[in-house]
């Protein structure tokens, strides 16, 4: 008997000195970076990219919009598989006005709403965007707006908005330089990969665009007295966000990334091709090898459901700064990860 107990021990105790050096390699669930960046894991995987929603149905799902914006999205179609060959970590979610603030404290960046004199966008209440010229719905550009003024206000915690696509790549290549390791904007094809997380549906929580408000900040009740015009497309419900909210307010998708839905639109670093899914390689797409304007995706605080949906695309010139636009990193795996 004791014996066999001897014998049982001893096999325990040697399995544990096996298993000890791989559980050691294990890659941490969380990694935190020297802005206060916390990344997770996104393993490699294959999923469909894409809608082949028709315009009926997305009418009858949306039925408040202009006929014409169902048309508009041809560009989501067709649905194609997508192999994600690499994991990487991504961050958990948009990179906070605190964590910008130290970059720029750190590195002696000028962002470009700063640097070039003509400055960003931003809310203003006396702004009429029925009667501007171009029709946006801020005012800008203007040399008050900027990531620091969008014209509401903003804590450490809130996204940081009215970023370039030049300085989301300005902040990853000085965090490249200064830690040693690759970081970078994700692909589109990769964003959308981790946006849904294994879903197939429109947005991490189901198809239907009245829960949205549950994982993401969007336009809503409290957003939309500001917009009268564009009331109707408003979501019922509060959240007591009027414009950005903290981030991780929200709750995560399976992955374990937040405001992948609404809160600030994100660059990411491809070309926009309107027909690129047609052709798109299976492995790791990379989008357009040019371009002239740049995909950003997920939606804002100021946008209506049928464009926070996972699939949908959006794009502006790499110079553009909005109050609705920010950014989410992607931080490569190291080869032992």
């Amino acid at each position: 008997m004791r014996t066999r107990t001897a014998r049982a021990l001893l096999c325990a105790l040697l399995f544990a000195l096996i298993r000890a050096p791989a559980l050691a390699a294990a890659p941490p669930a969380v990694v935190e970076n020297s802005l206060g960046m916390t990344f997770v894991p996104v393993p490699a995987g294959t999923f469909q990219m894409g809608s082949d929603e028709t315009p009926q149905a997305l009418a009858a799902a949306y039925p408040h919009y202009p006929p014409d914006r169902y048309a508009q999205l041809s560009d989501e179609a067709p649905v194609h598989t997508v192999r994600i060959t690499r994991p990487f970590y991504l961050a958990r979610t948009e990179v906070t006005v605190g964590q910008f603030r130290r970059f720029i404290e750190a590195s002696g960046y000028v962002p470009e709403s700063e640097a070039d004199g003509t400055g960003g966008y931003g809310y203003n209440a006396a702004y009429d965007p029925e009667t501007s010229a171009s029709g946006d719905a801020f005012e800008g550009r203007d040399r008050r707006y900027s990531w620091r003024n969008p014209g509401f206000a903003q804590d450490d915690d809130h996204p940081v908005v009215n970023i370039s696509w030049n300085d989301a790549m300005a902040l990853a290549q000085w965090l490249t330089r200064t830690e040693g390791r690759v970081y970078r904007l994700p692909t589109e094809a990769e964003w959308e990969y981790a946006c849904r997380a294994g879903a197939r549906t429109r947005y991490q929580n189901g198809d239907d665009p009245a829960g949205m408000p549950d994982v993401g900040n969007g336009f809503d009740a409290d957003a939309a007295p500001l917009w009268p015009t564009w009331q109707v497309y408003a979501s019922s419900r509060r959240d007591g966000n009027t414009f950005t909210a903290p981030v991780a307010r929200y709750a995560p998708n399976a992955f374990g990334l937040y405001d992948m839905h609404g809160n600030a639109w994100e660059w990411v670093s491809d070309w926009y091709g309107e027909d690129y899914y047609a052709n798109s390689p299976t492995d790791d797409p990379q989008g357009p090898a040019t371009g002239n304007v740049r995909v950003r995706r997920g939606g804002s605080w100021h946008t209506w459901a049928l464009y926070t949906r996972a699939s949908y695309r959006n794009w502006n010139t790499q110079e553009t700064r909005y109050p609705l636009v920010g950014m989410r990193l992607v931080r490569e795996a190291d080869p032992a990860d």
